[in-house]
């Protein structure tokens, strides 16, 4: 297993980009205000950040270059792992070859040089989630404590300039 970093103590490097368009309405309803929703982070980043505590431990280390209603960028330091992540709901962000393509959605997690791009295959899933949840096969607060503390940190954190490692696309354009 390559993201198995406990066993062989290898600091991996990944780049993590979520890009999903949505309509002027998205900001017009609660999703849109932060007091209510949490902002990006917490809106479309939370169950990637979830999913990166899982796969390569603690958080040592966040910071936070971009902050905004459609956008969000930082770097995060696991105990296995340096992580640069990009977010966004404005489908200029868009990559040009999923533009052209028609596409209105990107993700993708690329690992020490290996992308691997999982745009498709999400359909239904919140409905498919809450049908777990409520036949009580969610996860509880124990295990949700490590992502609600990240997005929790990154809205509280103090906005840096971009100096260092920062994510790609923070550079285009």
């Amino acid at each position: 297993n390559v993201v198995d970093s406990t066993k062989n103590h290898v600091i991996h490097d990944i780049d993590l980009t979520y890009i999903t368009s949505r309509g002027p309405w998205y900001l017009q309803s609660w999703k849109g205000d932060s007091e209510k929703s949490g902002g990006i982070a917490t809106n479309i980043g939370i169950h990637l950040f979830d999913m990166l505590h899982y796969l390569f431990g603690a958080i040592i280390d966040s910071k936070v270059f971009l902050m905004s209603t459609t956008k969000a960028s930082g770097t995060l330091r696991f105990r296995n792992a340096n992580v640069r992540w990009f977010l966004s709901i404005d489908a200029d962000d868009l990559p040009s070859k999923v533009r052209e393509a028609g596409g209105t959605t990107y993700r993708s997690v690329c690992l020490d040089g290996e992308e691997v791009e999982f745009s498709s295959g999400f359909n239904d899933l919140h409905q498919t989630s809450y049908e777990a949840i409520l036949a009580g096969r969610g996860f509880g607060l124990t295990e949700s404590r490590a992502a609600i503390e990240t997005v929790s940190s990154i809205r509280s954190s103090q906005i840096r300039s971009l100096v260092g490692e920062y994510h790609p696309f923070l550079g285009r354009k």
